[in-house]
């Protein structure tokens, strides 16, 4: 059963993806994709899947080391848990980035392999992102109405 769990936790998480690659720019993608409900049926399979294996996962997360890590991992509901937690931190991730794609103005045809490329290895995906992101920023100058630096506000 563990097996079928751990495949069907991608499966709950495709729909919001094929969304947000192949219909960027339909009106409901925006509002469902700033929704963080839509991880919602990951978390109950990964809910499913960690407690019967609650003692090993906090294990692992209380006093982490490797091999209470490589322990909690052998066990299919251990590997299947952190799985379904990856697919959804994965697709709120994405979310994330496909929205500040859209503030920034970054075509869909740019972002849908982007996209493609969190999906799959979401580390590379979001480094891509972040220095495409840095790159789209105004730089600040003096006079241009942009504080020098974030968060800071200007004091005229």
């Amino acid at each position: 059963m563990t097996g079928a769990l751990f495949e069907i936790s991608f499966f709950l998480a495709a729909p919001f993806w094929l969304l947000v690659i192949l219909a960027p720019n339909w009106r409901p993608t925006a509002r469902i994709a700033a929704s963080p409900l839509t991880v919602l049926p990951v978390l109950v399979l990964y809910l499913v899947m960690a407690v019967p294996v609650f003692p090993e996962l906090w294990d692992a997360v209380r006093s982490p080391d490797i091999d209470t890590f490589r322990d909690l991992t052998a066990l299919a509901n251990g590997t299947g848990a952190i799985w379904a937690q990856v697919i959804a931190w994965d697709l709120l991730l994405g979310q994330w980035i496909f929205l500040e794609g859209r503030r920034l103005g970054i075509s869909p045809l740019a972002m849908g392999p982007l996209l493609v490329l969190t999906i799959v290895l979401s580390p590379f995906g979001l480094l891509v992102f972040l220095a495409l992101r840095a790159a789209l920023r105004p730089k600040a100058r003096p006079g241009n109405g942009i504080p020098a630096r974030a968060g800071h506000a200007s004091l005229r």
